[in-house]
């Protein structure tokens, strides 16, 4: 897994940078994501971008969402990666991940640090220009050669001036949600959990003043019976959960997506249920919905209002049956893999 640096002493030059041309694309973004085409772009031939002598490498439409929370989903298996903003679909592009002997963990993780020049302390000074860190061992995005396979050591590489244009949208705590299975993309609707009294002798605590503003996730945990809302990568809440049965399995991110349902929600009975994105992490999650999770959780009531308040279009929701690796100082929001 690439490490990196900075520093005057780093400082080397990056012309000599290839990249190199992958495969055009296997299969449509419609054949991952069966839902309508409109929720995510409106021109029906997206403008595509090539770097120098290059094939086309990846879409960027950030006109379809001018503002919002950014979310970034790649996808192991295609070697694809998708950028959201305000839960619209606004870019995709080819990636190179990592080779055998040096995966890239599957996970949601938070960006912990930006830099636009960068260089690895384990592998000859190699520049990674527009890092964007997720972990503080050295798994990251940046820019680097595409061979059209995985063929890092665990870190991301993005066409360069792909790198670039997600470099200027992104921040601090920025979800980037790593998926290692084939599964499909789908469309949800629901809620998932429902509101109830406080739930045994540990009471909710909600303190949005810790970050007022930024990127929202959401992590219930089945394993621990928690449930932890990050803003900016930082704890903001967490309240007991009353698990009632539990059938689920694995781990599943989802992106709330802009517009609300007909549906009434089961968290606040007088709002609309929430339109999510589901995106399975790892090959044994089983297929997931929310509405029937809903039925068997329940969560204090003034906690599961404050949290549909803050789960504004672009949010993530994490659903897992693994312990919380979260807190007020949380890097890692919580990995498929453990980091080596």
């Amino acid at each position: 897994m690439t490490q990196v640096k900075s520093g005057p002493e780093a400082r080397r030059e990056t012309a000599d940078m290839t990249h190199q041309s992958i495969a055009a694309i296997g299969s449509s973004w419609l054949a991952l994501l069966a839902i309508p085409t409109c929720l995510f772009f409106s021109n029906p031939s997206p403008a595509l971008a090539s770097e120098p002598d290059q094939t086309p490498l990846y879409e960027w439409q950030p006109q379809l969402a001018p503002e919002g929370p950014v979310t970034i989903v790649v996808r192991i298996p295609q070697q694809t990666a998708y950028v959201y903003r305000n839960g619209v679909r606004i870019g995709r592009s080819h990636v190179s991940t990592g080779r055998p002997g040096y995966q890239t963990p599957a996970g949601v993780f938070a960006i912990l640090e930006k830099q636009r020049e960068h260089y690895s302390n384990l592998y000859d000074d190699a520049p990674m220009p527009y890092m964007q860190r997720l972990t503080w061992n050295g798994f990251a995005l940046h820019a680097g050669s595409l061979p059209g396979y995985p063929a890092s050591h665990g870190c991301i590489r993005l066409p360069y001036s792909f790198a670039e244009k997600l470099f200027a949208i992104t921040s601090k705590g920025t979800t980037v949600i790593v998926s290692d299975t084939t599964a499909p993309a789908a469309a949800a609707i629901g809620d998932p959990f429902r509101m109830a009294p406080v739930v045994g002798d540990r009471a909710a605590e909600w303190h949005p003043e810790r970050s007022a503003v930024g990127p929202v996730a959401v992590i219930l945990s089945l394993s621990d019976r928690e449930l932890v809302v990050l803003r900016n990568s930082l704890e903001i809440g967490r309240a007991p959960v009353a698990v009632f049965a539990n059938a689920w399995r694995g781990t599943h991110a989802y992106v709330r997506l802009p517009g609300d349902s007909i549906l009434p929600s089961s968290i606040v009975p007088d709002r609309p249920a929430l339109k999510w994105l589901e995106i399975p992490l790892t090959p044994d999650a089983a297929s997931a919905n929310l509405n029937v999770l809903a039925e068997s959780l329940q969560v204090d009531t003034g906690f599961a209002a404050q949290a549909y308040d803050v789960l504004a279009p672009g949010s993530t929701l994490i659903v897992t049956d693994e312990p919380i690796s979260a807190g007020p100082d949380t890097t890692l929001i919580l990995a498929g893999t453990p980091m080596p």
